[in-house]
């Protein structure tokens, strides 16, 4: 399985992760809360909707279009800054988030949950 194939099958789990949380929303945020230009729009969404409504979405297209993918990716510190509230409940998330991005960047920064 290629790089691209991996990473598909982590945005799906990922997704899986968030629907078995409840934290998956039926709403599509408005256009103005999408368009924000804070890093994770931490301005307009909480963290779980910005991997909803831009993170996946955006590298799902990156990867039908084969187009090249981030390498320079971090995603973990802000999941577990995110999910503190959850408990151990978010670790499926945040170790598909750590997995996510070691398989971009190379690089593992997870802390919390460690699968590995």
């Amino acid at each position: 399985m290629n790089k691209s194939q991996q990473l598909k099958t982590l945005l799906v789990l990922l997704q899986d992760n968030l629907h078995e949380l409840n934290l998956w929303q039926m709403d599509t945020p408005t256009a103005e809360q999408l368009a924000s230009t804070q890093p994770f729009c931490v301005d307009t969404l909480r963290f779980e909707q910005w991997l909803q409504f831009i993170f996946i979405p955006k590298i799902s297209e990156m990867i039908a279009l084969n187009l090249p993918l981030p390498t320079q990716i971090s995603l973990c510190p802000m999941a577990e800054e995110s999910f503190k509230g959850v408990g151990e409940q978010a670790a499926k998330v945040i170790n598909t988030i750590g997995d996510i991005d070691e398989l971009m960047s190379g690089q593992r920064q997870q802390t919390l949950y460690l699968n590995k």
